[in-house]
């Protein structure tokens, strides 16, 4: 059983920033692929980033450009860096997780983006 545990969202003026953090638990996290999804109130949730075991990036349309995802495989960890803020990108966000068929998700963090 894989664990992730988020950190870093906070509450942040428009233009702000802020870097998520998402460690994960056990071994062989260098061969998961990782991304960061997000839900606001009423939306679904939806695919900000991912990164994949060999360091390819996607990123959403809406975040290109602002939002950098990364990871350092030697502390289990993926981040995502979060640069020139916007009040819609205030949501939930997510770390995910997935070995092969198995995934596994954080219990979010909540990121607040006043005007």
């Amino acid at each position: 059983q894989v664990q992730l545990v988020e950190s870093g969202g906070g509450l942040v003026q428009a233009g702000g920033s802020l870097r998520l953090s998402c460690v994960a638990s056990g071994s062989l996290f260098s061969i998961a692929a990782m991304g960061w999804y997000r839900q606001a109130p009423g939306k679904q949730r939806e695919l900000v980033a991912g990164i994949i075991s060999g360091g390819s990036t996607t990123y959403a349309d809406s975040v290109k450009g602002r939002f950098t995802i990364s990871r350092d495989n030697a502390k289990n960890t993926v981040y995502l860096q979060m640069n020139s803020l916007k009040p819609e990108d205030t949501a939930i966000y997510y770390c995910d997780g997935r070995w092969g068929l198995q995934g596994y998700w954080g219990q979010g963090a909540q990121v607040t983006v006043s005007s």
